[in-house]
This record gives C-alpha cells, sequence and structure tokens, in this order.
C-alpha cells in the first residue's frame, strides 16, 4: 500500500532514521558491537602468534579467524533489531507513529528498511575493522591474508552482509512478537535452537537438514573454502535471507490485522 503523497516516502524514511539514530540503545550497540568484533580478533590473533607452530598453517582459513567477533557482534545486531520496533510498543510510541503514518504495511518496510541500511553500515565497519586488525597481527607470522587472495574480499563483505540479514530476521521477529523479552528469546531460538535439534535427528537425516538451518547456512559466507556437506557461500546466505524475508512478510501481512 503506497504512502499518501501528503506524507511522502522521503519524509517517512528520514522520520525513522530520526528515531532510530536518536536512541541511546542504537550508539551503545554500535559501538559495543565494533568493539566486540575487533577485541576478538585481537584476542584470538594474538593467542594464535604466540603459540605459532608451522603446522599450524596447514588448513589455516585466516580471514575467518579474524572475523570470529561477527558471531558475538551479531547478538548484538539481533538485539537492537528486536529493540527497533519493540520499543515502540513498549512507550506507546507506535501509536503515534500509525497516526502520522496509517498505512501500516508501508510503515513497517521503511522502518526495516532504514534498519537494515544502519545495520549494514555498521556489519561492514565492524568487518572490516576485525580483518585489518587481525591480518596485522597475523602477518608478524606470515600468517596472514590480504584482500586481493581468492575469496577473502567475499568473507569480509559477507561478514557485514550476513550481521545484517540477522538483524532483519530480529527486527521481523519483534514485529511479530511485540515484546521484547518475547521477541529477544525467539530470536535465540530461531536463531540457535535448529542447530541443537538436527543433532538429534537420525544421521541418514542430519547432513541433509541441518545445511539449512539459519546459522549454519549463513555462516557459510564467512568460510574461504566450501564446508563438506554444507551450501556455497552465497546460497547459504540466500537462505539466511529467505528466513529473514518470511518472518518479516508474515510480520508485515499481521501488522495490517492487528490492534497496535
Amino acid at each position: 500500500m503506497a504512502v499518501p503523497v501528503t506524507i511522502g516516502v522521503p519524509n517517512v524514511l528520514v522520520s525513522e532514521w530520526t528515531k532510530l539514530r536518536s536512541l541511546r540503545s542504537t550508539y551503545w550497540t554500535a559501538i559495543v558491537a565494533v568493539i566486540v568484533a575487533v577485541g576478538i580478533a585481537i584476542l584470538g590473533c594474538t593467542s594464535f602468534v604466540r603459540h605459532f607452530a608451522p603446522s599450524d598453517l596447514d588448513g589455516f582459513d585466516a580471514a575467518n579467524f579474524s572475523v570470529q567477533g561477527l558471531y558475538a557482534a551479531q547478538i548484538l545486531l539481533g538485539a537492537l533489531g528486536v529493540l527497533t520496533i519493540t520499543g515502540e510498543y513498549a512507550t506507546g510510541m507506535i501509536r503515534t507513529t500509525l497516526t502520522s503514518v496509517p498505512q501500516r504495511r508501508s510503515m513497517l518496510l521503511m522502518k526495516g528498511a532504514v534498519f537494515a541500511a544502519a545495520a549494514l553500515a555498521l556489519g561492514e565497519i565492524a568487518s572490516f575493522g576485525a580483518f585489518a586488525v587481525g591480518q596485522a597481527i597475523l602477518h608478524g607470522k606470515g600468517a596472514g591474508v590480504s584482500l586481493a587472495d581468492h575469496n577473502v574480499l567475499r568473507v569480509v563483505i559477507g561478514g557485514g552482509l550476513y550481521i545484517a540479514v540477522v538483524g532483519l530476521l530480529a527486527f521481523g521477529l519483534g514485529a511479530l512478537v511485540r515484546r521484547t523479552a518475547g521477541a529477544l528469546a525467539t530470536f535465540f531460538a530461531v536463531l540457535f535452537l535448529p542447530s541443537a535439534l538436527i543433532d538429534l535427528l537420525p544421521s541418514s537425516w542430519h547432513d541433509t537438514v541441518m545445511k539449512y538451518a539459519p546459522a549454519n547456512a549463513g555462516t557459510q559466507i564467512l568460510n574461504i573454502q566450501h564446508q563438506h556437506n554444507m551450501l556455497t557461500a552465497w546460497n547459504g546466505l540466500g537462505v539466511l535471507a529467505l528466513y529473514a524475508a518470511a518472518i518479516i512478510g508474515l510480520a508485515v501481512y499481521l501488522i495490517g490485522r492487528r490492534d497496535a
């Protein structure tokens, strides 16, 4: 449903961006996410160099090793994605938003687009920052790689994309559940629980199903080499994006059928 001309899509986007950047949680989450990603790169790579042995280079994925902090940063981006929408329900601001933009589905899509852009920018900063710091340390032992090496740029850019898609998945769950605690719990369950449950399946099913678990599929973008029995890098990220799109699509459908 289109936004009326009297409101205007640009005005709504600017409004949503103003709300997002005016929240303290946005700044703190962004700062902590980058610190965590870079900090883990420093700790991990420093430990690797300190205990280095030439045999450690066999099968060593230097690019993946330096962006390990993104696994922790995704939790922070997920929390921010949830809070971006549930915060308005908690404060009652959602009523003001829907009064200003009665087209609920358009409003939710534009709010999601603004968050996606912010999450992507933050994810790329965290990914490139962690990679740069990690490789600077690893090069001391000749274990580092450069962006020009095979698939390395894909890993680093993919790290930011992965973070953004995880954030959008959380945003969609926030829009569905509308309560912060419940949405966060659901986010953890959707992202991590399938992998644990699949481990309980018979071995004949395990390898076939495991590759489609959200976290397993999405994180393939962070590996230089294709992992056995897993989806390829871009296919895996695409599967994770489909999960996020399905959840957001359901939220868009339901927001037009529920009271604020």
